[in-house]
């Protein structure tokens, strides 16, 4: 029973051994590709620009985006601002002009709203609220969405750095035969490398 315990855990321990050495032959051999990745892993790059936008950017020596990126977000997050401001200011105007009429209060509180808000009747101001808030949710749901598309940007981009886009590359007319559809024509015929 010993001998026969003994025995497997040698096997177990040789099979382990081999899987072991083929593993370090697998990855001596690495194509250019995953050298490449190594080197550059596409996975920092979308953290950094998960993080910081335009990191990932920088990251992957494309400082010409981040002008960009910043630009798209800077005009969502003033377009944030922009619903918010109004949002608050109709939210007042229609509640004071609610209390005026419900309980007959808040008629001091009148001259501090806006006076393009003033002449405006409740339903309007309530319509004007409601429209503000709406846009206040679109406009941080782009901010999200720009947001995602940096990283999604920086991850591409860092992906795209191993492409070779050399002078051994060919798109040519050639005819021939189309084993698919069992017919002679032309066929495009893309060459890649040697």
């Amino acid at each position: 029973m010993k001998a026969s315990l003994s025995f497997c855990f040698f096997v177990a321990l040789l099979f382990l051994s081999l899987a072991a050495r083929g593993q370090t032959t697998a990855d001596a051999k690495q194509n250019k590709y995953d050298a490449a990745m190594a080197a550059h892993p596409p996975q920092k790059a979308a953290l950094r620009s998960a993080l910081l936008p335009g990191l990932g950017q920088i990251y992957n020596n494309k400082i010409w985006k981040v002008p960009i990126v910043y630009g798209a977000l800077a005009t969502s997050g003033a377009i944030f601002f922009y619903n918010l401001n109004n949002y608050q200011d109709t939210r007042f105007a229609f509640r004071v002009k609610y209390n005026m009429r419900v309980n007959g209060t808040d008629s001091a509180l009148f001259s501090k709203i806006k006076p393009n808000l003033q002449p405006l009747p409740e339903e309007s101001l309530k319509y004007y609220r409601n429209q503000f808030r709406r846009d206040i949710d679109y406009s941080a749901l782009f901010f999200l969405v720009l947001w995602g598309l940096n990283v999604v940007d920086a991850a591409v981009d860092a992906h795209l750095k191993s492409f070779d886009v050399g002078n051994d590359l060919s798109l040519r007319i050639a005819p021939g035969y189309s084993e698919t559809a069992a017919t002679h024509g032309l066929s495009l015929r893309l060459t890649i490398g040697k």
